[in-house]
């Protein structure tokens, strides 16, 4: 395709990508553009030329969508934190399920039919509890710039608001702004503390308190479920999740929650099995995570301050795996390859899959299920990011009978 970064062009939009870009085509040239909706005529600029591809910024839409929406943010489209605010929330969510199913049929080889509807967010705006702004010297207009990094390059937008942050962390970034940093390149945490929990300042905890409870809702729901063998859930399909539940409540299991931070999951499913153990490499989450337990008077589990290839192999051997479910829940890099092999080979009756990135966890799911030795059961999305690409998954494994053990 002959065209050059600064052309003009008036494109289709046949999809959104995982990530929000929309994808057009010019003689089967793709396009990527954020900010459209499916089925949208729009006129772009071309930015960026690539052998394959080229990306293109938004002019003007030409034939919008009946699902295009106003943004509730005035920074939309030039801060870089909310993909989506332009697409009706009900939108979103047939958007997100879609791109699920694509990214982990492709990636991981899961069939589409054990992918549940994206759970929805009760506020889709206003549900952020953590915030991070940055400060940057705008040369130019010779100020300090607070905000978040532009959708376009490594430039801080400057804000004075986020529509998806809760009101209390407006009032934060008033503060700032009044009190700034000394000088540009600081990073600024802004929190609330979550209610009834012990959480160190650079300990994680679930950025979105409104559909916190979903969450834990799902993972017990797999929980419940973890007597029902793969081979019955296989096929393509999910069971009714009450005859699921009512059909096995195995007692007798251990749940081993690898990257626990202060302890969330473990206390919350505590009442659901017979003895848990949490291992963090946070020595200080660690800590937490103990005032919790105790907080709540969980008695039945225990903390390790270790990194799970310290801590994994030894669990393993501690507890049998046909009553043993490991719930992981990684940083957005997904597990180390070693982790995963020792998985493979130990068998776990379960596994637990909680993840704020599709795509790692979609890699992860291809190797742990490789050679037929585990099978994803379910999936279950919840918007935790209404407005944002991002999605959570929670993705229930079970070892499969009689398949031989696998060394890699």
């Amino acid at each position: 395709m002959s065209f050059s970064s600064g052309a003009r062009v008036s494109l289709t939009i046949e999809d959104i990508a995982f990530g929000g870009e929309g994808v057009a085509r010019l003689d089967d040239f793709v396009v990527f553009v954020p900010f459209v909706l499916v089925g949208e005529v729009v006129e772009a600029e071309i930015t960026e030329v690539k052998k394959n591809f080229a990306r293109a910024r938004l002019v003007r839409v030409i034939q919008p969508s009946p699902e295009r929406v106003e943004p509730a943010c005035r920074y939309f489209a030039a801060c870089g934190g909310c993909q989506y605010q332009h697409i009706a929330y009900a939108t979103q969510l047939r958007l997100k399920h879609k791109q699920i199913v694509d990214l982990f049929q492709r990636i991981g080889g899961v069939r589409a039919g054990v992918v549940a509807p994206v759970i929805p967010c009760p506020q889709p705006y206003g549900y952020r509890n953590r915030i991070m702004v940055r400060s940057q010297w705008n040369k130019p207009a010779q100020k300090l710039n607070l905000g978040f990094i532009r959708w376009d390059g490594g430039l801080v937008e400057d804000i004075e608001e986020c529509q998806i942050a809760e009101p209390a962390l407006n009032a934060q970034i008033k503060h700032v702004r009044a009190h700034p940093p000394p000088k540009g390149g600081i990073k600024v945490v802004l929190r609330i503390p979550p209610e009834g929990w012990d959480v160190p300042p650079d300990s994680f905890f679930q950025n979105n308190s409104f559909l916190l409870p979903k969450l834990v809702e799902a993972v017990r729901e797999c929980l419940r479920g973890v007597g029902v063998q793969a081979s019955a859930c296989s096929g393509g399909g999910v069971r009714d999740p009450k005859e699921q539940a009512e059909a096995c409540t195995p007692t007798g299991r251990q749940l081993v929650d690898l990257y626990c931070g202060v302890g969330f999951f473990g206390i919350e499913l505590a009442d659901a099995v017979e003895s848990f153990v949490g291992v963090e490499y946070d020595q200080r989450a660690i800590k937490a995570a103990q005032r919790n337990a105790a907080a709540r008077g969980r008695t039945n589990g225990e903390f390790m301050a270790a990194t799970v290839e310290e801590a994994l192999p030894q669990l393993l051997k501690r507890f049998s795996p046909q009553t043993t479910t490991v719930l992981l829940d990684p940083p957005r890099k997904g597990c180390r390859p070693p982790t995963l092999q020792l998985l493979r080979r130990e068998r776990p009756a379960q596994i637990i899959y909680v993840s704020c990135h599709p795509a790692t966890m979609a890699r992860d799911l291809n190797i742990l299920c490789r050679g037929g030795v585990f099978d994803v059961v379910r999936v279950l999305p919840l918007d935790m990011f209404p407005q944002t690409q991002h999605v959570e998954c929670v993705t229930d494994l079970r070892a499969v009978e009689n398949t031989p053990a696998s060394s890699g």
